[in-house]
């Protein structure tokens, strides 16, 4: 009997010990999310995959500073009216590039810049991919919260209810307010399977964002509550020009300044070395030459054709059309830093205000209860009482939310990780 209570306590605590590790296994940070995210997100996987596209591509316009190697080998059958006979031919050529007016140097930079502009694509979904999973983490937990406070304010709109109902069987109210106090119970009802649908709702689109099945359900750690302080506004334009669109327009310009450079190159001449070997085998008569080893420079030089004059005067002006979109891309971008920072200083100071809002209705709907306890409000005080506390509850939450979005919008616009980080 000691042996088997010994037995029965081991497998208890085992099973004890696995479902805690299931519960904390299921729960879910923002790092965590983000983390996933990286891991299961087509679009960041699609920008991964183009950014190594590109470096293969960089590696590949490598090749003219080079040297090229080329084998021929052919075999022709040969019939004439008296006779006929076979020919082998084989040819080994080398060649090389010694100058062609800077057209391979100024190809290798375009493709390193089209790698570079790459790498800023890839920096950009990830910022993308942030602002999407802070948004849907930070939302489901306010979802999650606005649930709470629906089945709160539900407790209260029950209360109520029954205070009516109890003051109606003594005879001291009327019907009416027990009416009253019911349509106010089934709205309250109401809005928390409302809320209860829109918790699921952002669990689903945050399953989405981290590769988890639509209806997966895990607890969520975090909170909306954070004391957030307002950034330096010239540091965060100064991030803000550190934006990938902005390293991906300035790039822009320097691939027109190299593709002027591939149209000056048409007027410069190019050489090239070519050593070759070639062989013939076969025909009725043995050939003067069966082998021939030949090495030759060639120079080429175009003296004139009408395009590349036209091309290099539109080269000039795709240079100066990149540049101002570059002025134009910041210009816009430090704008919407601006305008980003100011609804961030405004979420923080609704905030404020409807923290405030929550403590005066708080005291309100305390006021009307006991007021309308001892018959001395009517039942329309308390029940308009009791709405103005849900709205600012939810009002509260609300504003939790905006502004901790504003940050991450903020952040987004900025292209930095964190707001604290600069």
């Amino acid at each position: 009997m000691k042996r088997d209570f010994k037995s029965e306590m081991l497998v208890f605590t085992i099973i004890t010990f696995l479902i805690f590790i299931s519960r904390e296994s299921q729960s879910l940070t923002l790092n965590e999310a983000i983390s996933l995210a990286k891991e299961t997100l087509p679009s960041y996987k699609a920008s991964l995959i183009r950014t190594k596209s590109t470096e293969a591509l960089y590696n590949a316009s490598l090749s003219p500073y080079l040297p090229s190697l080329d084998a021929t080998s052919s075999q022709n059958r040969i019939y004439t009216n008296q006779q006929e006979f076979s020919t082998r031919r084989y040819d080994i050529t080398l060649s090389y590039i010694l100058f062609d007016g800077g057209n391979r140097r100024a190809s290798r930079n375009i493709a390193g810049l089209n790698f570079n502009i790459s790498k800023e694509e890839l920096r950009k979904s990830l910022l993308d991919l942030e602002f999407n999973v802070k948004t849907a983490f930070y939302t489901a937990i306010a979802r999650k919260e606005t649930l709470k406070q629906r089945k709160i304010q539900l407790q209260d709109a029950q209360k109520d209810y029954e205070v009516a109902e109890g003051r109606y069987k003594f005879g001291v109210a009327k019907l009416l307010d027990v009416l009253q106090a019911s349509v106010r119970l089934e709205q309250a009802k109401f809005n928390v399977v409302q809320a209860e649908g829109e918790f699921k709702k952002s669990l689903s689109e945050l399953s989405s964002l981290i590769g988890k099945p639509l209806n997966s359900q895990y607890e969520i750690e975090g909170s909306i509550d954070m004391e957030i302080t307002p950034p330096d506004m010239e540091k965060l334009s100064e991030a803000a020009l550190q934006r990938p669109e902005i390293k991906q327009s300035e790039d822009a310009v320097k691939i027109a300044e190299n593709n002027r450079s591939i149209i000056l190159s048409t007027f410069l001449p190019t050489f090239s070395l070519n050593a070759s070997y070639l062989k013939t085998e076969g025909g009725v008569f043995r050939t003067a030459f069966p082998e021939e080893k030949v090495a030759d420079i060639t120079a080429t030089w175009n003296i004139f054709e009408l395009g590349k004059f036209f091309r290099l005067k539109s080269s000039g002006f795709e240079k100066d059309a990149s540049y101002e979109q570059l002025n134009e891309l910041k210009r816009q971008i430090l704008l919407d830093v601006h305008k980003t920072y100011e609804d961030f200083i405004t979420a923080s100071n609704n905030l404020k205000v409807a923290q405030q809002q929550l403590r005066q209705a708080e005291h309100n709907y305390s006021q009307a209860f006991g007021e309308y306890k001892v018959g001395k409000a009517d039942i329309l005080s308390l029940v308009q009482a009791e709405g103005l506390l849900a709205n600012a509850r939810e009002q509260f939450i609300n504003s939790k939310l905006n502004l901790i979005l504003s940050k991450a919008l903020l952040e987004r616009i900025a292209g930095i990780e964190r707001l604290e980080n600069i």
